[in-house]
């Protein structure tokens, strides 16, 4: 299906931004799993709450497996993303951070730190506007500053490397003539 361009996007743009945000609504959905999860002190089958989230919230959505990407990727590296959590956010002990930040947060430290596919970027400010849309008034400038020093302590992704470097192959070469006078 070609899209025709809105609002001045081209179908390209348009088309990305209907990915984009179907991203969006997998992140949303598997913070709400993982919320769920950690409420009831993570007791159940992660992929069965997601399931039956994912049925209430959004039953015809095909997110090709994304959101059980995320929550399982959460639950297997929970005990590392934790530690990350405490290491950056020192004055916040694990269970005195809402339900909400701390699964944000987890959720944006698996993609940060543990998915080669997800740009730090994306990542970081997905996070944030999880933070926004669910967390308390100061959930997104807490999420960014625990991200940015999570982000600032690993250094560089490799797949933001790839891309720089991309981009850098693509840019048109300077003239290397000096100018002449007009």
């Amino acid at each position: 299906m070609i899209f025709p361009p809105l609002a001045g996007k081209s179908a390209f743009q348009h088309f990305n931004d209907l990915f984009m945000s179907n991203r969006h609504l997998s992140r949303t959905i598997a913070v709400q799993t993982l919320y769920q999860w950690d409420f009831n002190d993570r007791v159940g089958d992660i992929v069965e709450i997601m399931k039956i989230d994912k049925e209430s919230f959004a039953p015809e959505f095909d997110d090709q497996g994304f959101i059980e990407h995320l929550v399982k990727g959460v639950s297997d590296h929970l005990e590392e993303i934790n530690a990350l959590i405490t290491k950056f956010a020192p004055e916040w002990p694990l269970d005195q951070i809402t339900i909400v930040d701390r699964n944000v947060l987890r959720l944006g430290i698996f993609e940060l730190r543990y998915d080669g596919n997800i740009p730090a970027k994306v990542a970081i400010n997905e996070s944030i506007e999880l933070a926004k849309a669910f967390g308390g008034e100061s959930s997104g400038k807490f999420v960014n500053g625990v991200l940015g020093a999570v982000y600032k302590d690993m250094g560089e992704k490799e797949i933001d490397l790839k891309t720089a470097a991309r981009r850098s192959q693509s840019a048109p070469a300077e003239s290397l003539a000096p100018e002449q006078p007009a």
